[in-house]
C-alpha cells in the first residue's frame, strides 16, 4: 500500500509539472551535452573505506529529452595506485573500467514544477547499466555487468556550462564470475563512487511557450455578434430594400456583361489578376505570390502599361472596419509591386472598394482585383 502511495504522489507531481506550463517541443539536435568527471572510488563494504580510495576520471555525453528524462553514455576509469604500497597488481595506467548507458530523472522539476527561469540548482537522479573490466597483472582481466544508482546535485554557473556533485554506487552484478551463476546485488561487491563533472550543454534548454490570453476580445466580439443578429431580426423592410438594390446591381451587371466586344477585348481575363487575401488581414501569402509576380512582369515587358488595384472585403465585421481592410489589401499589393518589383508609384492606382459582392463565394470577396491598362 506504500509503494503504491509514493508512486501515485510520483505520478501527480510529474503531470503537475507537466500541466503548470506550456513547453516548447526541441528538435533532435538540440539539448545534448558533454563534460569530464574527476572524484574518487573506494568498495563499499567488507574493504578499508579510505585504504583503498583512488582516483578516477570519466567522460559523459547525453542528450536532455524533456523537462524531466534524459539519457546518455558515460566512462569512468580508475586510476591504478597499486604500486603505492610497494606491489604492482596492474601494467596499465587504469586498474578498472567501466562503459555504460544511462538514464536521469530530473527531481526538482517533478517535485517542484518545470521553471520558466533557469534555476540555480537542479537534482536528478541516475540509473544505468553498462560493462566492467578490471586489469589484474600476470591474470585473466575479468569483464562484468554493472549497474549504477546515484544522484547529480547541478549547480548553473552560467546559460551553457554546469557543475555537478555525483555520488553513486556501482554494483558489479556479475561478481567476477565467468559462468554468471551468482548475479545479483551485493554490497561486497559494489564501489561508492564520488565525482565532480564539469558540464557544457549546447543548448538551447527548455523554453515556455506563453498562451495569449483573448478572451475578453472572444466576449467582446460575442456580444457584438448578438447584438448584430437582434438587430437583423428587426430589420425585414431594410432586408427587403437591400435584395431590391441586390436585383437592381445584377440587372447592371448583366447589363455590363452584355457590352460590344470592344470592352470586353479591353478588359479581357488576361488583363486581370486576382490576388486573395485571409479573413480579417491583409497580408499576402505565399500563395498569392506569383500573381503579385505577374503583374509585374506584364509592367516590366509593357512600359508604358499601368495597373489599377482595387481592393474588397467581405461582410464579416463593421462596415468601417472592412472599408479600412479593403483599402489595406490594395495598398498592400501596392507596395509588394513597389519594393519588391521596383515598379514605379505613378504607375499604380491603388484604392479600396469596401465590401464586395462580385463573387456568389463570399471568402472570394477578400480580393484585390488587379486590371492592366495600356
Amino acid at each position: 500500500m506504500k509503494k503504491f502511495l509514493v508512486a501515485t504522489a510520483l505520478a501527480g507531481c510529474v503531470m503537475g509539472a507537466s500541466a503548470q506550463n506550456i513547453i516548447e517541443r526541441p528538435t533532435f539536435g538540440d539539448n545534448w551535452n558533454i563534460g569530464i568527471d574527476v572524484g574518487a572510488t573506494t568498495p563499499l563494504k567488507g574493504h578499508s573505506f579510505f585504504q583503498n580510495m583512488r582516483p578516477t576520471v570519466g567522460l559523459h555525453f547525453g542528450k536532455q529529452l524533456t523537462p524531466l528524462f534524459g539519457v546518455g553514455v558515460e566512462g569512468i576509469f580508475g586510476i591504478n595506485t597499486s604500486s603505492v604500497n610497494g606491489h604492482r597488481h596492474s601494467h596499465t595506467a587504469f586498474d578498472n573500467s567501466y562503459v555504460g548507458g544511462y538514464g536521469t530523472f530530473n527531481l526538482t522539476n517533478a517535485f517542484l514544477g518545470f521553471s520558466c527561469d533557469p534555476r540555480p540548482f537542479g537534482l536528478e537522479a541516475v540509473a544505468g547499466i553498462g560493462w566492467s573490466r578490471d586489469y589484474i597483472a600476470n591474470h585473466h582481466d575479468p569483464n562484468d555487468i554493472s549497474t549504477k544508482f546515484g544522484l547529480n546535485f547541478n549547480f548553473n554557473v552560467s546559460e551553457n556550462v554546469s557543475i555537478a556533485l555525483k555520488p553513486s554506487v556501482l554494483f558489479n552484478l556479475t561478481g567476477n564470475n565467468s559462468e554468471y551463476k551468482n548475479m545479483g546485488f551485493n554490497a561486497r561487491r559494489a564501489n561508492f563512487n564520488i565525482a565532480v563533472g564539469f558540464n557544457y550543454n549546447f543548448g538551447p534548454g527548455f523554453e515556455c511557450v506563453v498562451p495569449v490570453d483573448n478572451s475578453a476580445e472572444i466576449a467582446a466580439l460575442n456580444d457584438r455578434v448578438n447584438t448584430l443578429r437582434a438587430d437583423i431580426d428587426g430589420r425585414d423592410a431594410a432586408l427587403a430594400a437591400a435584395n431590391a438594390k441586390n436585383a437592381e446591381l445584377t440587372a447592371a451587371l448583366a447589363a455590363a456583361n452584355a457590352k460590344p466586344a470592344k470592352v470586353v477585348k479591353e478588359n479581357t481575363l488576361s488583363s486581370v489578376r486576382y490576388v486573395f487575401f485571409k479573413i480579417g488581414s491583409s497580408k499576402i501569402t505565399a500563395d498569392q505570390m506569383p500573381n503579385v509576380e505577374m503583374i509585374a512582369a506584364y509592367l516590366k515587358n509593357h512600359p508604358k502599361a499601368k495597373v489599377q488595384i482595387r481592393g474588397y472585403a467581405s461582410p464579416d465585421g463593421s462596415l468601417e472596419f472592412n472599408e479600412r481592410l479593403a483599402a489595406a489589401r490594395a495598398e498592400s499589393v501596392k507596395n509588394s509591386l513597389i519594393k519588391k518589383y521596383n515598379i514605379p508609384s505613378d504607375r499604380i492606382d491603388a484604392k479600396g472598394e469596401g465590401i464586395g459582392n462580385m463573387f456568389a463565394e463570399e471568402s472570394w470577396n477578400r480580393v484585390s482585383i488587379c486590371t492592366l491598362e495600356e
